[in-house]
């Protein structure tokens, strides 16, 4: 019973630590273009064959 008083806060802790970490990267812009990453890499390989 006692590791209970551990493992709830150490859930709490993580729960918010991913809260804060979501919340920096969406404040960044980490996800504001999810589509050119997918794209740029089929178009990578037509770039270094015309150099």
């Amino acid at each position: 019973m006692n590791i209970i008083t551990l493992m709830i806060p150490m859930a709490l802790l993580l729960g918010i630590g991913f809260v804060f970490a979501f919340l920096w990267a969406t404040s960044k812009g980490q996800f504001d273009d999810l589509e050119t990453p997918a794209h740029r890499i089929l178009s990578d390989d037509n770039e270094r064959k015309k150099s």
